[in-house]
């Protein structure tokens, strides 16, 4: 795929951004490239101002691209996982794509700095990748626990070790049972019940789970802690990150705590 080459810089700054991403929606935002950032996806939700006034050009895999080509951008940023490959080749027509591609904190640490770089605000990215990489430093779990991070419902789904949810987990002091998969493995039956977690997280996406649904893993984990985790915290990989250390400490807390001061 012709890409916008991740070592080159354009002379001029550009002056309309399309946000493919989330993730880097939300990291735009925190540039300071308000003025710039003409087109986003319905899940850019972050920040919420923008959600209301900036055009939105579909979802992420379902793309308008009529709607982009309208926008007349000069920059379009997008993601491997995020974004479908045929859609993303189709909008190289318009405007030069950056891709990212995040598996680990450091993978996006570099698309932070890379995403300044391109857009001109390097020393805006390089503070604010400092800043994160620093919170990050000082998490240091003494003992890890055994987890099963849950994504979806009907089929269950997971977290395999090739992910970026995977790589926050053991930030967070977490030892991904499902670790030895790769993707996001659906599971049923036998082979979710014997994996034995003593932590169960159950994500606020894709899949919005909610208290209702605690009671329902617990019945197949009954001697596991069973806790609702903010997906936005162990899965985007832009300017949120800086909100993820403190988060990671304070649900630490719930599976510290005996079930009857819960």
């Amino acid at each position: 795929m012709h890409l916008l080459n991740p070592h080159l810089a354009s002379a001029a700054p550009p002056r309309r951004i399309v946000s493919l991403v989330p993730s880097q929606t939300e990291l735009l935002y925190d540039l300071g490239l308000e003025a710039e950032t003409a087109g986003i996806t319905k899940f850019c939700v972050h920040p919420r101002s923008w959600f209301r006034t900036k055009t939105r050009i579909g979802g992420t895999k379902q793309l308008h691209i009529e709607k982009i080509r309208l926008l007349q951008p000069d920059l379009i940023l997008a993601n491997k996982e995020e974004n479908v490959r045929e859609q993303v080749e189709a909008l190289l027509d318009i405007a030069p794509v950056w891709m990212s591609d995040i598996r680990t904190l450091e993978d996006a640490l570099s698309m932070i700095r890379e995403t300044g770089r391109i857009t001109h605000r390097q020393e805006q990215s390089a503070r604010l990748a400092s800043t994160i990489a620093a919170d990050f430093a000082l998490l240091q779990p003494g003992t890890y626990r055994k987890a099963l991070y849950l994504i979806w419902r009907q089929p269950w789904m997971t977290v395999g070790g090739d992910t970026f949810i995977h790589h926050m987990m053991q930030y967070a002091g977490l030892e991904n049972v499902t670790g030895s998969c790769t993707r996001y493995p659906a599971l049923e039956g036998e082979a979710l019940s014997r994996l034995q977690p003593e932590i169960v997280l159950l994500s606020s996406e894709p899949y919005p789970f909610k208290e209702k649904h605690l009671e329902e893993m617990q019945a197949v984990f009954p001697h596991a802690r069973v806790l609702l985790a903010d997906g936005e915290m162990f899965s985007w990989y832009g300017s949120r990150l800086q909100h993820a250390p403190a988060y990671f400490r304070r649900l630490a807390k719930g599976w510290e705590l005996p079930p009857a001061q819960k």
